[in-house]
């Protein structure tokens, strides 16, 4: 089930996308005439939801991110060993993890606002992975059972911050740092699974999960030693080789198998 939140009548509501999914073009552009929403009555993520009998054309609402984390949004860096070597960096030899707050959140055709003080920001594609069940000491044969679907993501960053302030709280938890959408898939098999970004319709990253260091069950377990996953905390899985910078006019793209095409514009805080 694909699960959008939209507004519609002046006011936050959710639905399941229906219609197949058209393919994508080579600069990331896609044509979702196609597709339509059947509109739900309340949140369907956590209480009980029917449909109202209403539906729209996909491309005639305004989505918002589809989910809000309730509490945050755990980061894993240097998940993909060609991205660590991009960044000159060592694969980690157990997850490297940092949170971002619920406010860094935004949806499909949000921009994503440059804050003055960093002269260098980068997209990084990555696949979400929604919490649907409270998860604390979760091993990792069990760590699916905690998962309620997936999510395409963009961690964008402040990278002159993250160098500089040794840690990355500000660089990575900026408002606006995180989009999520388009839409939540609750059936859906994560493996081996393709990610690609464009910039301005140029092809800048293009990998695949098969080559995570760390796959989810083991992320899971990990971040769950120590901190309790709540329902609807987003874990960001990490991103392959090829980002780069962004300013303000660029237009940033990326699209996951089966996951949708999530666009966002840049500009200036």
């Amino acid at each position: 089930m694909r699960i959008v939140r939209f507004v519609h009548k002046d006011a936050p509501t959710y639905g399941v996308v229906e219609g197949d999914l058209p393919e994508l073009g080579d600069d990331g552009s896609v044509d979702t005439s196609g597709l339509s929403i059947a509109v739900l009555d309340s949140d369907p993520f956590f209480t009980p939801a029917q449909s109202t009998g209403e539906r729209l054309a996909f491309d005639d609402v305004r989505l918002l991110a589809p989910i809000i984390p309730r509490s945050k949004v755990v980061g894993v860096g240097r998940n993909f060993a060609d991205h660590a070597a991009e960044m000159g960096d060592e694969v980690p030899v157990s997850p490297l993890t940092f949170l971002k707050p619920n406010t860094a959140v935004v949806g499909p055709g949000e921009p994503v606002r440059l804050p003055a003080v960093s002269e260098h920001v980068s997209y990084e594609a990555e696949l979400g992975v929604v919490i649907g069940r409270v998860a604390k000491g979760v091993t990792a044969d069990k760590a699916y059972d905690h998962v309620l679907g997936y999510v395409a993501a963009n961690d964008v960053t402040l990278r002159d911050l993250q160098q500089s302030d040794g840690q990355w709280t500000r660089a990575k938890g900026f408002d606006t740092s995180c989009p999520l959408g388009p839409w939540i898939e609750t059936e859906y098999d994560p493996e081996a699974v393709r990610l690609r970004s464009w910039i301005d319709g140029d092809l800048r990253q293009d990998g695949t999960t098969e080559d995570f260091v760390f796959d989810i069950p083991a992320l899971i377990e990990h971040i769950t030693e120590t901190i309790t996953l709540l329902p609807g905390d987003v874990i960001l899985t990490g991103t392959p080789a090829g980002v780069g910078r962004v300013e303000a006019g660029s237009r940033m793209t990326l699209a996951i198998d089966g996951l949708g095409v999530l666009e966002n514009p840049v500009m200036d805080a």
